[in-house]
């Protein structure tokens, strides 16, 4: 059976239409109240279970934004962080226990992500908690709030300024990657052309392993001098008050991990042997007619789906990496006003620490670790700390932002 795929046209001054496909996944970690602590496990759900739309994107207005040279987390209102510091938790030492897994068991990588690669999403939820994500695989039962489909209409109105979806059928696999490919295609030339383009799907290799995500926003810095993308997140908050450390550090892993596909696929590191093979697909199986159309309506005539990737190759071949700084929005999502941006700078080496620790427990060369003790407070938020042996040390330790909510999650990752 076919399925429906949503896709978005070009500027409307431009004398091609083009669609592309972004599937949608929440992807955001900052929770630190009850109300939030449920969003989050929504987010996690639904990175545990494929995606079946996707969207198109198209320039409909130009915009540029500026880069910080400096680290910083400015505060644009009389708002501020929350009130509770945590510890880096990359600075925690050894916390749990880290056993070898059987090596008989499949490792989670290959049971839950065989034919998706691993999402973006998939590396900040472990990073929140190991445990918390190995619940989530083996159950994947979640709940959803008002606060989180809020969010998720905030989110899907910045899209909407810079976006027109139509719906494609898709008949295959290949088609369905065929239609992410060509989003991205649509994206980058939007970019390019326009200075801003949002919902961008990305599909990179990076340390050995195929990953997704699909990158908020990124600008085209507005001078002469520096045209080097600048990656931006904007996250809503239900709580006026900035999140603390945890939330903060999660997000730059986001924005990190982003920057480090996106510069590999300048690079020209995209194996597509490698890719077909991966994801069992047929490079020379032809698209649809209904696809087939929509490319060359695009401007991007296509008849395989090696053909949309020698396109998406092509492409990124023309663009510059990203920049190195990054930027992170915190908006109040009752009035959408901004409560602050955090400018922060790209950290290759904590980067791939990073990754490197969420391999281990997703191939399965260790056992999950539990959320080191001065985070501890998320346990009494996450749906299984019931089941979870680390629940039995639990005490009752104020949250940093206390009671109440605080952040909702909106983001979506495409899976």
């Amino acid at each position: 059976m076919s399925e429906t795929e949503s896709l978005s046209e070009l500027p409307l001054n431009k004398s091609n239409t083009t669609k592309s496909v972004s599937s949608e996944i929440p992807i955001e970690i900052e929770i630190v109240s009850e109300e939030e602590m449920a969003l989050l496990e929504a987010a996690l759900a639904f990175a545990s279970v494929p995606a079946n739309a996707s969207a198109i994107c198209s320039p409909l207005r130009g915009f540029h934004g500026k880069a910080r040279s400096i680290q910083s987390i400015t505060v644009v209102s009389k708002r501020t962080f929350s009130g509770h510091t945590e510890p880096d938790i990359e600075d925690s030492g050894n916390f749990a226990t880290t056993q070898k897994k059987n090596k008989n068991n499949e490792s989670f990588l290959h049971r839950f992500r065989k034919n998706k690669g691993l999402s973006v999403t998939d590396i900040t939820s472990t990073e929140w908690c190991e445990k918390q994500m190995e619940f989530v695989l083996l159950h994947a039962k979640r709940r959803t709030n008002k606060a989180m489909k809020t969010g998720s209409a905030r989110h899907a109105k910045l899209e909407e300024e810079v976006v027109k979806k139509v719906k494609v059928q898709v008949k295959s696999k290949e088609d369905t990657w065929a239609l992410k490919f060509l989003n991205f295609i649509i994206g980058a030339n939007q970019l390019l052309f326009e200075g801003l383009t949002r919902e961008l799907p990305i599909i990179g290799f990076a340390e050995g392993v195929w990953m997704v995500g699909v990158i908020d926003e990124i600008r085209i810095p507005a001078t002469e001098t520096d045209r080097n993308p600048i990656l931006v997140d904007t996250k809503t908050r239900v709580r006026d008050t900035l999140p603390a450390e945890p939330q903060r550090r999660n997000g730059r892993l986001q924005l990190m991990c982003y920057k480090y596909i996106w510069d590999n696929l300048v690079a020209d590191n995209f194996p597509s042997q490698k890719f077909f093979d991966f994801f069992t697909l047929n490079p020379y199986s032809v698209l649809s007619e209904e696809l087939r159309e929509r490319t060359a309506d695009s401007g991007f005539p296509a008849d395989t789906l090696d053909d949309i990737v020698r396109l998406y190759r092509n492409t990124c071949s023309i663009l510059p990496p990203a920049h190195d700084q990054l930027l992170l929005r915190y908006e109040f999502q009752k009035d959408n006003s901004l409560l602050g941006e955090d400018h922060f700078a790209f950290d290759s080496d904590w980067l791939k620490n990073q990754i490197h620790g969420c391999l281990e427990f997703w191939l399965g060369e260790r056992e999950a670790c539990y959320t080191p003790e001065e985070e501890r407070w998320k346990c009494r938020f996450c749906q299984f700390a019931s089941i979870c042996p680390t629940n039995n040390g639990l005490d009752s330790t104020p949250s940093p932002t206390n009671t109440g909510p605080d952040s909702t999650p909106h983001k979506h990752e495409l899976e």
